[in-house]
């Protein structure tokens, strides 16, 4: 494989519903508009916009099992994706379960059940593949400190996503994605600020807050803080979002853009697939993110 990014984390199914309407209360009823059984995960999506964008991308983390197999490997058997790692396994996969009505999603899944097993349902990322990549994108979920690790000594710049402060792989990273949503529920009793210091206090790495439809957060350790108000869109449905952020983060990485550049290359990202449903049967191309990124001057 040519020059490759190596993404590492979570890759499974999502079966996601887009509701015609609000979504209903207890005993109501709600009408379902479109529906989809496609690839998902933190990094199976980021995976879908990365080869979109026409980067490389070779996969490691979850399992495939019988019930996604054909979804997955069908789904990136044309595009320039090495899904080698991925080992398979005899039991259903690791399937989410969404409902998304206007700018919400319910999420329903057995991630209890998976976690609780005796034998995990994924395998530590390959150290030759880290080893021979451009740059990766790690997520936090299975064997964070032997990621980091490894791309520490080969010296391969990451970027990551909600994680802790205080953690190995948030004070390695190069760049790191935090949802607003992580926040608040991981630390309700520290005002954003508070948090942002501490993050930028704990790594040399570009930090980013992300705040969904507000402006959001990004600087360095020792600088100002900066603000980037996201691109005003049609939103059809926010599923991946988060998701697409991070590929773009990862694409500004293989590319060394800029700090500025690379917010607001994620953020148009992130924003053209909100429009999308679902985001890996149209995800956004390369063309229309740099014509969106060009209706900003911010510098």
């Amino acid at each position: 494989m040519e020059k490759y990014i190596y993404m590492y984390g979570m890759v499974m199914s999502t079966e996601a519903f887009l509701l015609g309407g609000a979504f209903p209360e207890a005993d109501g009823y709600g009408e379902i508009r479109e529906k989809y059984h496609n690839v998902g995960g933190e990094t199976g999506t980021a995976a879908a916009v990365l080869v979109s964008l026409g980067c490389n991308v070779k996969l490691g983390g979850s399992h495939i099992g019988n019930a996604n197999r054909d979804i997955i490997r069908g789904y990136f058997s044309d595009k320039s994706a090495d899904l080698f790692e991925l080992a398979d396994e005899d039991f259903d996969g690791i399937i989410d379960y969404v409902l998304i009505a206007g700018d919400t999603r319910t999420c329903f899944g057995e991630w209890a059940k998976h976690f609780g097993r005796e034998k995990p349902f994924y395998e530590p990322p390959r150290e030759e593949s880290i080893k021979n990549a451009v740059c990766c994108g790690i997520d936090p979920f299975f064997y964070p400190e032997i990621s980091s690790e490894l791309c520490r000594k080969y010296n391969k710049p990451y970027a990551t996503i909600d994680c802790a402060y205080d953690s190995d792989i948030h004070k390695q990273c190069a760049i790191n994605a935090i949802s607003h949503q992580y926040l608040e529920s991981n630390y309700p009793d520290k005002s954003v600020e508070e948090l942002f210091k501490l993050y930028t206090d704990n790594t040399d790495g570009l930090v980013i807050f992300t705040m969904g439809e507000k402006e959001l957060l990004y600087g360095r350790r020792g600088q100002p803080s900066k603000r980037f108000k996201p691109y005003s869109l049609d939103i059809v449905s926010t599923l991946g979002a988060g998701d697409s952020f991070k590929a773009g983060t990862i694409y500004a990485l293989y590319n060394k853009m800029s700090d500025d550049d690379t917010v607001k290359f994620a953020s148009a990202v992130a924003g053209i697939a909100c429009t999308k449903f679902p985001i890996p049967l149209r995800p956004p191309a390369l063309a229309e993110v740099k014509a969106l990124t060009e209706t900003r001057n911010e510098k």
